[in-house]
């Protein structure tokens, strides 16, 4: 038996001058709750979000609560972000008249309760309050809800993406990468790289270039029933307006045929590539936190076996099982948003439920 202090050197694992972790035995963790307060520090505070549009001048001011926790563990080279964060953050609106006469100033709040890695391929909910509610002051919370807002979300994005990558561990991955020696004299070794060894290494440049095998992906089929015309239900999932009063985000959407929308204040982003009113959507659709160059395809088709009543179905296909970030939520996560952040708002904001 070892001396207390002391163990038997075959067992323990410890870290070589090269940086090579032998056998994947470590998993490192990195503690990244200051890292990210700096970070939302900087991108969120003292930040301008309209300059005089409108006569309307909003700005934020500071971090008023950063609470939770966030980490970074790497396993087998693996990077696997953990996180649960509640953030508030506050502001400050002026409105003026057209000579520059100060008409009312107000301040409020910024508050992102829950950012989970549970739900890294989704926006959390934000919440935007002011201090006075007169009509001028309602005006300048509105203002920041449609600027503020996308401009609060796109920096959460980017926290995201930073800790999916290693967050403060980042640099420090990389300067364990080990260096690959090469032998021979420089150029007059790499000479010989040609003919069928050439080959090979453009065989193998192709075959890291292709795509995630289908296996990898899921359908998501639903079918809903809706008290309405099945040309009403059609206009509501195809006009921008309506879209942004049953989900209470931005959206553009196109009624083209090749035309793009953007929805869910940017996250889901796609073309259409049929549309018949009243009968059929079909869609490319793709969410910003898949992998780069997935595509999935939404196809809709609206049934009116009796006059105000419509069956939709819905065959959502090529959703990929893992997002960017090695999240296994993304069909769980889809199919809930279908119904309950699209067909059941629906319902409940324009009276269609059965």
């Amino acid at each position: 038996m070892a001396k207390i202090g002391e163990g038997d050197k075959r067992w323990i694992v410890e870290d070589r001058p090269d940086g090579t972790n032998v056998h994947n035995w470590h998993w490192a963790e990195t503690n990244c709750l200051e890292w990210s307060r700096s970070f939302f520090n900087k991108l969120l505070a003292d930040q301008t979000i309209l300059g005089g549009e409108g006569n309307l001048f909003i700005r934020t001011k500071k971090l008023d609560k950063f609470d939770g926790e966030a980490y970074v563990n790497v396993r087998k080279g693996k990077i696997i972000p953990g996180y649960e964060l509640n953030v508030v953050l506050s502001w400050e609106g002026e409105a003026k008249d057209s000579d520059g006469k100060s008409l009312a100033k107000t301040e409020g709040t910024v508050e992102i309760p829950y950012i989970s890695d549970e739900n890294a391929d989704e926006d959390p909910e934000i919440r935007v309050t002011i201090r006075e509610d007169g009509p001028i002051e309602k005006r300048l919370k509105d203002a920041f809800i449609a600027k503020g807002k996308p401009f609060v979300l796109e920096q959460v994005r980017s926290w995201v993406t930073a800790m999916a990558r290693g967050g403060p561990a980042k640099d420090e991955l990389e300067s364990k990468t080990p260096v690959k020696k090469t032998t021979g004299g420089g150029a007059a070794a790499a000479a010989p790289v040609a003919g069928e060894n050439a080959k090979a290494v453009t065989k193998d440049a192709v075959k890291e270039k292709k795509p995630k095998p289908k296996e990898g992906f899921k359908t998501i089929t639903m079918s809903e029933k809706f008290h309405c015309r099945s040309r009403d239900l059609f206009e509501i999932l195809m006009d921008e307006n309506r879209w942004k009063g049953f989900t209470q985000s931005n959206a553009r959407i196109s009624k083209e045929v090749g035309g793009e929308f953007s929805i869910f204040d940017g996250s889901v982003t796609g073309t259409n590539l049929e549309l018949q009113e009243g009968k059929l959507i079909v869609q490319k659709w793709r969410f910003g936190s898949w992998p780069d160059g997935i595509l999935s395809t939404v196809r809709l088709t609206f049934d009116e076996p009796e006059p105000g009543v419509t069956v939709v179905k819905l065959t959502h296909t090529d959703v990929p099982e893992e997002d960017r970030y090695g999240n296994e939520t993304v069909v769980e996560n889809t199919e809930r948003g279908w119904r309950d952040l699209i067909f059941h708002k629906i319902r409940a904001v324009f009276g269609f439920g059965i």
